[in-house]
Order: C-alpha cells, then sequence, then structure tokens
C-alpha cells in the first residue's frame, strides 16, 4: 500500500525523462512512456493485492505542506479510490499503445500525457482538499495542450472549450471551498475538518456552498446541460487524449462530487437530491438521442460517454448504497469501455480510412478490410449496452435497481436511456463496419476492391492495448465482486452513511 504515492512520482519523473528521451528519438519516448505507465499500473496492482477494505481512508502520506493555510500532504485510499487508480493505470498503459505510431514531437506528446496521468493519480488520493483542486489542476492544464498541438478536428476550438467549461468549473469549486473553510472556521483543508466546519454553517449557506462545489465538479463530469465541451473536446483531441479524457478526467468531475461536495454538505445534498437526478436522467436521454443522429462516428462516441456518465451521476443523485457502488462500478467501467471505443474509431478506422464520416465508411466493407477492429468494435459496443458477461452490466443493473428503492419514477425514466443507448450502438455497428451493399458488396467480394491493399494492418500495439481493455472490461463483467468488495466497506464510513441517510449522521 505504501508504494502507492510512487504511482505520482514515477509519472511526473516519467514525464520528464520523455521530454528528454524526445530530443533523441521517438522510440525512446515512447519506451520511457510505457515503461512509465506500466510502472503506475504494477504499482496499483501490487497495492490492490495488499488492500484490507474498511469503511475508512487508509493514510499513506501525512506531513505538513503549507503551514500558514493548515495544507497538509495527506494521501490516503479507500476502496473507491482504489478502484479508480487501477483504472488510472489501465487507461494510461492502453493509451500510449494506442498513441505508438505519433511521429510530431513525440517526446513533449507523452511528457505532456503523463504529467496528466500524474495530476489524476494526485486527485485520487488526495486527503487533503487544497491538495486534490492543486491536482486537479494539474490534470487540465495538460489537455490543453494534447487537443490544441496534435489534434485534428477543430482542434483549437475544442481545446479552448474544454478549458474554459473546466476552469470556469474550477473557480467554483475554488469559491465554495474557500467559503466553506472560512465560514466553518475549520483551521485546515483535510475531509475531516471541512466536514467538522460545516455542520456550524448556517443551512442556506450550505446548500449554496454544495452547489458551488457540486456543480463546479460536475461540469467536469458532464452533467447536463454543461456537457457540451466533452463531445467537442473528444472529437478534436488525438486519440490517445480522446481515451484518457473519456477514461479518467471525466472520473475526477464524479469523483469530486462524491468524496467532497456530498460529503461535506449531506444536508444541502438532499435538499437538491431531486434536481440533480433530474439534469442527470436529462443528460442520459438527450444525449442518447443526439448521438443516434450524428453523422461523424466520433461525435456518437462522444455524446455516448456523455449518456453513460449520465448514469454514474444518477447513481449519485439516488444515494443509496446499491446505486452509489453501482456509480463507481460504472465509472470504472465506462473508463474501460469508452477508451476502447475510441481507440477503434480514431485509431483503428480513421487513422486508415481517413474519414469519420458514416456515409462514407458505409460504402467500405470494413468488416473484410478490418476484421479486427469490426470484432473489437462490437465487442465493445455490447460491452457498451450492458450486456451480461461485461461491465456495463453489474454496473448499471446496480443504478437502476439502487435508483429504484430510492424513487422507482427516476428508474423507469432513465431506463429510456438504455433502449436509445441500443438503438445508437447497434445503428454504429452496422453503417460503419456492416453497411456495404449492393454493388460495393460484389466488388469487396469478387477482390476488386483498393482499399484492402491501402489500409495497413493493425499493429501490434494496437491489438496488445485492445486485448488489455476487452480483459478488463469481462474480468468486471464476471467478477464484479472483487471491486465491489473493495467499494461496499468503503461506503460505511459516517461521513457515506450521513449521504445516505439524507444528512443524518
Amino acid at each position: 500500500m505504501n508504494l502507492l504515492p510512487w504511482t505520482l512520482y514515477v509519472s511526473f519523473a516519467g514525464a520528464l525523462l520523455a521530454l528528454l528521451a524526445g530530443t533523441r528519438s521517438a522510440a525512446a519516448a515512447r519506451r520511457v512512456a510505457l515503461g512509465t505507465a506500466l510502472a503506475g499500473l504494477a504499482i496499483t496492482l501490487l497495492a490492490a493485492r495488499e488492500f484490507v477494505p474498511g469503511p475508512e481512508l487508509q493514510t499513506l502520506v501525512n506531513v505538513p505542506w503549507i503551514t500558514e493555510l493548515g495544507v497538509r500532504y495527506h494521501l490516503a485510499v479507500d476502496g473507491i479510490s482504489l478502484s479508480l487508480l487501477v483504472l488510472t493505470g489501465l487507461a494510461a498503459t492502453a493509451g500510449i499503445l494506442f498513441s505508438w505510431n505519433n511521429e510530431e514531437r513525440t517526446g513533449e506528446f507523452f511528457a505532456f500525457y503523463l504529467s496528466l496521468i500524474g495530476g489524476v493519480y494526485g486527485v485520487f488520493m488526495s486527503a487533503d482538499v487544497f491538495l486534490l483542486f492543486v491536482f486537479y489542476e494539474i490534470a487540465i492544464v495538460p489537455k490543453y495542450f494534447l487537443v490544441a498541438v496534435w489534434g485534428s478536428t477543430n482542434r483549437e476550438y475544442g481545446a479552448m472549450k474544454l478549458v474554459l467549461y473546466s476552469f470556469a468549473g474550477s473557480a467554483l469549486v475554488l469559491i465554495g471551498l474557500l467559503w466553506a473553510h472560512a465560514a466553518g472556521g475549520a483551521t485546515g483543508y483535510g475531509l475531516a475538518e471541512l466536514a467538522e466546519g460545516a455542520r456550524h454553517i448556517p443551512a442556506g449557506s450550505q446548500i449554496a456552498i454544495f452547489a458551488l462545489l457540486f456543480l463546479g465538479f460536475a461540469v467536469l463530469a458532464g452533467l447536463f446541460p454543461f456537457h457540451t465541451w466533452a463531445p467537442t473536446g473528444h472529437v478534436a483531441a488525438p486519440t490517445g487524449a480522446s481515451m484518457l479524457l473519456a477514461g479518467v478526467v471525466m472520473k475526477l468531475g464524479a469523483y469530486g462530487c462524491l468524496r467532497v461536495a456530498m460529503p461535506l454538505f449531506p444536508g444541502a445534498f438532499a435538499v437538491c437530491q431531486p434536481v440533480i437526478a433530474w439534469l442527470a436522467i436529462a443528460g442520459i436521454v438527450y444525449a442518447g438521442f443526439i448521438a443516434l443522429v450524428q453523422s461523424d462516428f466520433k461525435f456518437v462516441i462522444g455524446y455516448s460517454s456523455v449518456s453513460h456518465m449520465g448514469f454514474v451521476l444518477l447513481g449519485l443523485a439516488a444515494a443509496t448504497p446499491l446505486a452509489l457502488a453501482g456509480a463507481v462500478l460504472q465509472m470504472v467501467s465506462h473508463g474501460i469501455i469508452a477508451g476502447l471505443l475510441f481507440a477503434v474509431v480514431g485509431r483503428m478506422v480513421y487513422e486508415r480510412t481517413h474519414t469519420r464520416e458514416l456515409a462514407a465508411l458505409q460504402a467500405m466493407p470494413l468488416h473484410r478490410l478490418l476484421p479486427f477492429a469490426a470484432g473489437v468494435f462490437v465487442l465493445a459496443g455490447f460491452a457498451s449496452l450492458g450486456l451480461p458477461g461485461f461491465s456495463g452490466f453489474p454496473a448499471e443493473l446496480s443504478i437502476l435497481t439502487g435508483t429504484w428503492q430510492a424513487k422507482p419514477l427516476w428508474a423507469v425514466c432513465a431506463a429510456l436511456g438504455i433502449v436509445v443507448a441500443g438503438a445508437f450502438t447497434l445503428r454504429a455497428i452496422h453503417v460503419a463496419f456492416f453497411g456495404s451493399t449492393g454493388a460495393t458488396a460484389l466488388l469487396a467480394d469478387a477482390g476488386h476492391h483498393d482499399e484492402a491493399h491501402a489500409m495497413a494492418p493493425i499493429s501490434w500495439p494496437e491489438k496488445t492495448g485492445a486485448l488489455l481493455l476487452l480483459a478488463a472490461t469481462l474480468w468486471v463483467g464476471l467478477k464484479p465482486d472483487v471491486l465491489l468488495d473493495w467499494i461496499v466497506p468503503a461506503l460505511q464510513s459516517p461521513a457515506f452513511k450521513a449521504v445516505i441517510n439524507g444528512g443524518t449522521p
């Protein structure tokens, strides 16, 4: 367990080494980046083997940092954060494998990439809210450069929109954090200290501070109607960055809501529950319908990501033990599946066909030209639909069942999103990979298509990354109890019990 802080140190050191290695060769920068990501993943898996689940955060490091402000360098984990740390290691490794052929300023690309990963690790381990905010900002800055420099479609616009939304949310969080600290008379920024101080804040102010904190974090989680940065940013980002944005960066927002806003102000959360739930449901259904009419393949996945993150926010809003556990499980599941979908669309398909337009892809027999990509996308699509055997099934089932326990109407309305998801996922599979008909199909059968000779075969890094993520979604789908055995005990802490009980400890 005490090795976990090294995920931070290794990531930032790897970023510097990748930058230096890039001055020698792109290959050297790639090897450094992959070695760094694998080291982080190995550390999280080793820690997972030694982890003993329990209701309290288990301290890793706790030393003074900014003594004048009472800020401490306090890193700690429980089953919730450990689950997300393992996800981060997986997403980082797979993203590097799918960025393997990057030849443009390779060292700088991986330096920003690993810096972002270091910030994500820091957020998931921070037990001091000020420290969490610092790592949160560290994770945001590299996103801009990854999209603006190495992106594609409208990359400057996508990068600026992503950062503006992110920093606007961060500003709300900072205001709420400073207000909570001052109004509660806390001597520091530790979670327990702020929660104790928050009990002495008037009810009206509690609601206002909670709204600032929750909304500020939820912007990054894709809460409707503040979700529009996500599809635009996903489409503009290079493949590896898209995988990180969907896989772990959106989880930072949901994690901030769960770890900071809700436990600090459980009474205010109880007042705001219906609003949060209906916004989450609106995001699930609205983003699903928008995905259904998209003509750009990557936009389909981008809006799909927003819709599935709506289930996370619904689980948080329902706030039953089962719904909260399902929300954390959905964070892990969506991080795996969304990363895989973006990898297939952005790397395997777009880099070979040079188009993301479904109408153009429909004229190509991609199930013959790129059978591995077609097979992986079909499986990832089934996982996204929540079919049994994949990680989406136990996650969404837990959320909907837990939501039914809180408010059956919410669960019924959210279930419409599953129907819409089935429609846009099956449409995307059919049109993109099995849509060739008539003369095009006859030519393909006769072996007269030129595309087969123009498209490069799927490379070993792409196959390795895809199989890694497929194995992960199957593992979670077949053995969800492994993660739930970590997550459920963490929800027994006094802070989460207050959330579950509507503000009563």
